[in-house]
């Protein structure tokens, strides 16, 4: 073969190599592109999620009677009603093993009735059921298998129950890339005809905020929280990087709420409650509503901080200013506000202030000031800064409103 026809041949192959390669790449964006579009329009997370897991407080030790009186009192508390609407079993729910078409099935010493009646039960009281699986051979307890290998089949065995809300973990994988594990049941879920509010725990270690939201609702960002100070500002400063990411439908998950499980003050909880507010986190309580205190009820059914967290503008806010333990936090809310968090990470009280400059506001622009843990107006016409002195491990929590 002289030089030309050789020359002429390996233009050629090289030309079908390249038409191939666009092939694959214009089918694959266009399927995400697709995935993407469905998840905008299965109506679910345009706002973060809320509601209760199971697993802070509960972990294994969880059964039909348990759950159902937990639905009873986020009822009777009045949680339900500010928005609290998932009722989520975590990890330990079904037997060790498939039955013999390989399905999931309730554990029968602690969920007798079977899964499909207990979401029976909490749709009749008008919340939603949301359950565990993990995208290994087994779940993290290591007491129930997982759903690799068999995707398809669990998420119609989900939609068949009438799950609402699936929080898919990590753990017993076979190492391959999360972004390919999470994905198959993502499309999977895409297939059942029933919109399932998709959450990856894949914990943060491969930043999902940069990849998850082509496949699910919200997304892990860091390991698991517990019931300390040291955990939730860590977790806080982690979550705090990935907000450009975040938006209606997608959203970070930095863990679920630890509030009234009795390890931190109540101005501890305070802050932690706020800051997953403002950082538009899935606010899933944790704790046994049904002994909750008053003031811890008080905490999580702050009606005008769940606001914030529900604003339809769905942008997460993030760390302005940090010194000495002493930040502003601040982002954008509808009509123009701004959410502002004063938040004194010290052990003694100090003040903390905020300019108008700071979270992008005229300084001569005159300006609505709302207490939203006081439920008061500090000022109806306040300009160029706002301090306040702050509770040692406390914070401070404003709406501004220009006019």
């Amino acid at each position: 073969m002289g030089w030309r026809n050789r020359s002429s041949l390996l233009f050629f192959l090289v030309l079908c190599i390249v038409h191939v390669i666009d092939a694959m790449n214009f089918r694959n964006n266009t399927h995400q592109a697709e995935y993407t579009q469905f998840l905008l329009a299965n109506g679910v997370a345009r706002t973060p999620p809320m509601g209760w897991n199971s697993w802070n407080h509960f972990q294994c030790n969880i059964n039909e009677s348990t759950v159902k009186t937990i639905v009873d009192a986020l009822v009777s508390t009045g949680l339900a009603a500010v928005g609290y609407k998932y009722v989520n079993l975590d990890d330990c729910w079904a037997e060790r093993n498939r039955d013999w078409r390989g399905n999931l099935r309730a554990k029968s010493s602690t969920f007798p009735s079977g899964i499909k009646t207990l979401a029976d039960y909490v749709h009749a009281r008008g919340l939603k059921l949301g359950i565990y699986s993990d995208a290994g051979y087994m779940t993290c307890s290591n007491t129930m298998p997982g759903s690799l290998g068999h995707e398809e089949q669990d998420a119609r065995t989900f939609a068949e129950w009438g799950v609402d809300y699936l929080k898919y973990d990590n753990c017993y994988n076979d190492g391959s890339k999360p972004q390919k594990r999470y994905a198959r049941m993502s499309y999977a879920l895409q297939k059942v005809g029933r919109p399932i509010l998709y959450s990856l725990c894949e914990w943060g270690q491969e930043n999902p905020a940069t990849w998850a939201g082509l496949y699910g609702n919200a997304w892990r960002t860091t390991g698991d929280i517990n019931d300390t100070w040291e955990s939730i500002t860590s977790i806080a400063d982690q979550n705090n990087i990935w907000g450009r990411y975040a938006g209606p439908g997608k959203w970070n998950d930095p863990d679920m709420l630890e509030v009234g499980n009795g390890g931190m003050s109540l101005e501890e909880y305070r802050s932690h409650f706020s800051i997953w507010a403002v950082m538009k986190a899935p606010l899933l309580i944790g704790c046994d509503v049904r002994s909750a205190s008053k003031e811890t009820l008080q905490i999580l059914g702050n009606k005008e901080v769940i606001n914030v967290n529900q604003d339809p503008m769905g942008v997460q806010a993030r760390k302005l200013r940090s010194k000495d333990g002493l930040e502003v936090w601040a982002g954008p809310l509808s009509s123009k506000r701004v959410v502002v968090v004063l938040w004194n990470r010290g052990r003694s009280v100090a003040p903390i202030s905020v300019t108008w400059r700071d979270v992008g506001l005229s300084p001569y622009k005159p300006v609505v000031v709302r207490d939203l843990w006081a439920h008061s107006f500090v000022s109806r016409n306040k300009r160029f800064r706002l301090t306040a002195n702050v509770a040692p491990r406390g914070c401070k929590m404003y709406v501004l409103s220009p006019y």
